[in-house]
């Protein structure tokens, strides 16, 4: 299967470029029954009760008049036992047959389904992500979907069935079984909801939707009803671990509604989708976090025109996800750049930092793992002033000092000490009386509940 020049150029571009995908999609037949993605996390299908339960609302959701993809994640902890085994097996497994290990996990939990589909009486049909036509680029362990061919799960459809699809995986232009990173199912689902022209994605997982925050530190955190794409992104992006950044990014780029719910209730969750003018009736959305996080300095460096690209751009050829970043003015020619990133990308910086030191010239680079990231994420907060002022005071009422600060016309996150994460997640959500405005989300979305 060789690159056309369009498949070739998103190849260049990454998964961004569904454009071309999106554009040629075929339009779902007159009459046709309303399409609901529907994707179960690994807690959703860890044992089999609940791969019944999985089966029951598929079941459920055709009945009531929908057609059916259901996206299934590997059960439990199975992926990371399978990375286990093959570190047992070799130190450094090879990429290519890490991914045919790996994407093993996704095709279990699809298969069992599927039969238990058929025990509660309707067909279903298992795929795998090369048989459901998902295409990617050719990078092993964290590849990019270009394409969807989704003319098979088309035909099973309008045979009536339900389909299952391997999430985490798919095919690569040279024909390789390719994985696609943290959160490839979140991924799967949005991009088949996206190609397929379904009318909802239903992200089920371990917990009832988006909160104001973490309720395992804040415990009157509550549920919103409605978060817009624009938030949930800067949510991702700044720890909420709800949904991924990339199934989010796909969301809002082909605008498919998501509702994010819990597998083990029947109670609505959280509609995450375009913004309007009455997302700024909540100035904040709520509170996110991330103690995973280390600092990197590089210091001395001089100053001159090039010297942050070259910093920067090792980073990038290594896929270290930098965060904030912080340049010290000059003086007597010389500079430091701070910028944080995930901790356990710093094993993999170091050598790469180590010879950064030397190509711009700097003195030296040190790292501290002692820190965390807190966030305030609020559509209303772009036209309401005051905002960085209050948060600043209540983290410094509490004793809370800032290291680096970042902002977004709707997110401010500071750097503090990692032991204060905490501390400071609860003094924000209080200070913002998140607890008690949080139902000013609820914009009564009228989607797919079943």
């Amino acid at each position: 299967m060789e690159p056309t020049p369009a498949e070739q150029s998103s190849v260049d571009t990454g998964y961004e470029s569904l454009a071309r995908v999106m554009s040629d999609k075929p339009t779902r037949p007159a009459g046709s029954r309303p399409l609901l993605v529907m994707k179960f996390g690994g807690t959703s299908v860890a044992d089999a009760g609940r791969i019944r339960r999985v089966a029951q609302r598929a079941v459920a959701a055709c009945d009531a008049g929908s057609d059916v993809v259901v996206v299934a994640s590997a059960m439990g902890k199975s992926t990371d036992q399978l990375m286990d085994l093959a570190r047992e097996v070799s130190p450094l497994p090879n990429e290519r047959e890490l991914d045919m290990l790996l994407s093993t996990g996704e095709r279990i939990s699809c298969a069992l389904i599927a039969m238990a589909i058929h025990d509660l009486g309707h067909v279903a049909v298992s795929l795998t992500g090369s048989q459901a036509g998902i295409v990617t680029t050719n990078e092993h362990t964290n590849a990019k979907i270009v394409e969807i061919r989704g003319h098979r799960i088309d035909e099973a459809l309008a045979a009536g069935h339900i389909v299952l699809v391997a999430g985490f995986q798919g095919v690569s232009l040279d024909k390789n079984v390719t994985t696609l990173g943290r959160g490839g199912s979140d991924t799967t689902a949005v991009a088949l909801a996206a190609a397929l022209g379904a009318d909802a994605c239903e992200i089920y997982t371990d917990v009832d939707g988006v909160f104001t925050a973490d309720p395992r530190i804040v415990p009157d955190a509550r549920k919103l009803h409605f978060v817009s794409f624009e938030e949930m992104l800067e949510m991702a992006a700044s720890g909420a671990r709800v949904l991924m950044l990339r199934s989010v990014e796909f969301a809002r780029n082909y605008d498919v509604p998501l509702h994010v719910r819990s597998s083990f209730n029947d109670e609505p969750g959280t509609w995450i989708g375009k913004a309007d003018e009455r997302m700024e009736n909540a100035i904040i959305s709520g509170v996110t976090h991330d103690a995973a996080q280390a600092r990197i300095t590089v210091g001395e460096v001089p100053d001159r025109p090039g010297s942050a690209a070259t910093i920067f751009g090792a980073c990038a050829e290594l896929g270290i996800n930098v965060d904030m970043i912080l340049q010290t003015p000059a003086v007597n020619g010389v500079t430091d750049v701070a910028f944080t990133l995930p901790s356990g990308d710093v094993e993999k910086a170091g050598p790469v930092l180590d010879r950064i030191v030397e190509q711009v010239g700097a003195a030296m680079w040190r790292c501290d793992q002692g820190v965390g990231i807190v966030s305030l994420v609020g559509a209303g907060m772009k036209t309401h002033p005051g905002i960085a002022a209050k948060m600043f005071a209540s983290l410094a009422d509490d004793g809370i000092n800032m290291q680096m600060i970042s902002t977004s016309p709707i997110k401010i996150s500071c750097v503090i000490p990692e032991e204060q994460v905490e501390t400071a997640v609860r003094c924000l959500h209080a200070a913002f009386d998140l607890a008690a405005t949080s139902e000013l989300r609820d914009h009564g979305h009228a989607g797919t509940t079943s």
